[in-house]
């Protein structure tokens, strides 16, 4: 059983999941997303990046990017293979803020990957019409600010919001635009006897109307073991509901 949850653990998925939105500005045809959470203590593999090469606008990486005890070389090294995906942007995870997080934040800066800290990036298409992605910084932390993310974002454009913990939809208003929340953190309960775990299994569910995809993550906390949690990380096409 042991051999099982370790080969669980280590197994490289990439799932692909289409999301349509009714207001999602057409004038983008499609903007697909590799989304990566929760790596801890794992080296990204070749797999996982051959999976998601040329097929990715952008990388979103949804914080615990490491963890305590982690060699900053394979953070590195990490790093620059999901830049080789596509531009790059993260946020903070609790386990981030256990190392030393000033080198963590150097090293982002270093390979050209944009923390979203309460701050928003925007992309416009050559129609005129724009995407805004927010991130947040550890919701647990104190040092969240949603108000200042959406102030920062375009207040028109349809919004996508990062973060680690998916807890966040609950202060998500219906007017504030944001139409798809990103998180992991859960590990998807990372151990499961009987079909129960301490969290709930990750995938896509919708509240008051504004979508949320949790991911279970790449890694695992505390034991390099899953049961009932398989990893995964995600390609994620967004396209208009035509219907």
């Amino acid at each position: 059983m042991l051999i099982h949850m370790w080969k669980t653990a280590h197994l490289d998925r990439v799932l692909h999941t289409e999301i349509t939105f009714k207001d999602f500005p057409e004038t983008f045809g499609k903007l697909s997303i590799f989304f990566i959470s929760d790596i801890h203590k794992r080296k990204v593999s070749d797999s996982i990046i051959n999976q998601a090469l040329g097929k990715a606008d952008l990388v979103v990486i949804g914080g615990d990017l490491t963890e305590n005890r982690v060699p900053f070389s394979q953070v590195e090294e990490n790093i620059i293979k999901l830049k080789t995906i596509g531009p790059a942007y993260f946020v903070w995870g609790n386990n981030d803020y256990e190392t030393d997080y000033h080198l963590l934040d150097a090293t982002l800066l270093n390979h050209g990957v944009k923390i979203l800290d309460n701050t928003a990036v925007m992309f416009e298409s050559a129609g005129g019409e724009v995407i805004s992605l927010l991130g947040i910084d550890y919701l647990n932390g104190k040092k969240a600010r949603l108000d200042l993310a959406l102030a920062d974002a375009e207040t028109d454009s349809f919004k996508i919001l990062l973060s680690h913990h998916p807890s966040i939809i609950k202060q998500v208003k219906e007017d504030s635009g944001i139409m798809l929340v990103l998180a992991g953190h859960t590990h998807g309960g990372q151990i499961r006897i009987f079909g129960r775990g301490l969290y709930e299994l990750g995938g896509l569910k919708e509240q008051r109307g504004i979508k949320l995809l949790t991911s279970n993550g790449y890694g695992t906390s505390l034991l390099p073991l899953r049961l009932g949690a398989k990893p995964e990380t995600h390609l994620i096409h967004l396209r208009k509901d035509l219907k």
